[in-house]
């Protein structure tokens, strides 16, 4: 997903946009994976009393883009400067702003700008700079970029992401034949190579819970809700994948990360903003799903436990 903004906070007390308690602002969707990402590392790290948030709304009505509708199932106001919808927060940031306006959005209270909205820079930034902050030492410790993984971490985003976080979309909005066959070929390739690899291995990169697993978990979370159906990505469910069923429970049972899951959002979003794929934005039941039954992967292996 092309973004704009790239500045970077860091722990260093000097630099431009130094990481304190209480200047940032994260905006999010609890609908959109992107988003979704950095709202994990939040909650993960124990930042929420140091980063404050905002959730827009879940439908996507025009290229106003999100907006905001407080008491909505946990949509709020903006807080700050009292916008309506994240466009104007662009346009306040930036004066004149014509581009693309996406969640998440990292704000900096203290300048009125937005410091970065790529999603993967601001897991990464709320992963690594903000220790400091965390509510407890085992959140502290948690290190989702550790340097002596960083290469193998890197090949997993790089894999996940062309084959699978981007796979769905290019399996959803697919405009031909010939490129839906292509890339469902290709999602349903790349999952059945995380299953086996999952088989062996509690995550992505041996025993360490790292920011490639959040990148894969905030997709296959999605994957039964709405990629079967509304993408047509029903060549398999995730329940159908032992491995991977188990190790997307795990995840979400970890401490605090099922509030970062709203399946009400999700659902709606998806099937009431993609007016060209479901023409009458009618929301699907949806399968049930038991996100909190046990998982075993700590006994399957009890070395990483």
């Amino acid at each position: 997903m092309a973004s704009s903004f790239h500045n970077f906070v860091r722990a260093d007390p000097t630099s431009e946009y130094p990481a304190e308690a209480n200047r940032y602002h994260l905006y999010i969707s609890l609908a959109c994976p992107w988003a979704s990402r950095a709202y994990f590392a939040l909650k993960a790290k124990g930042l929420e009393n140091v980063i404050s948030k905002s959730v827009v709304h879940w439908k996507l009505r025009s290229e106003a883009s999100w907006e905001f509708i407080p008491g909505d199932h946990r949509c709020d106001a903006d807080p700050l400067n009292g916008k309506t919808n994240m466009r104007e927060i662009y346009e306040l940031a930036e004066p004149g702003y014509t581009g693309r306006v996406t969640v998440p959005v990292l704000f900096d209270k203290k300048t009125n700008k937005i410091v970065n909205n790529e999603s993967s820079e601001i897991l990464r930034m709320l992963g690594t700079e903000f220790n400091a902050f965390c509510e407890t030492n085992e959140q502290r410790e948690l290190d989702l970029y550790p340097e002596e993984l960083r290469e193998s971490i890197d090949t997993w985003n790089d894999f996940c992401y062309l084959d699978v976080n981007i796979g769905v979309y290019r399996c959803g909005f697919a405009t031909s034949q010939e490129a839906y066959d292509t890339n469902i070929v290709k999602l349903f390739d790349a999952l059945d190579k995380l299953e086996e690899h999952l088989s062996a291995s509690r995550y992505l990169v041996g025993s360490r819970f790292t920011e490639a697993d959040i990148r894969l978990f905030v997709t296959l979370v999605r994957f039964d809700m709405v990629y079967v159906g509304h993408f047509k990505c029903n060549k398999r469910r995730i329940v159908d994948y032992p491995n991977l069923w188990a190790y997307v429970r795990e995840i979400y049972q970890m401490a605090g990360i099922s509030e970062t899951v709203d399946r009400f959002h999700i659902e709606h979003h998806y099937q009431e903003s993609h007016l060209q794929i479901n023409l009458h934005g009618i929301v699907a039941i949806g399968p049930e799903l038991d996100f909190l039954a046990p998982h075993g992967r700590d006994t399957k292996f009890p070395a990483s436990a």
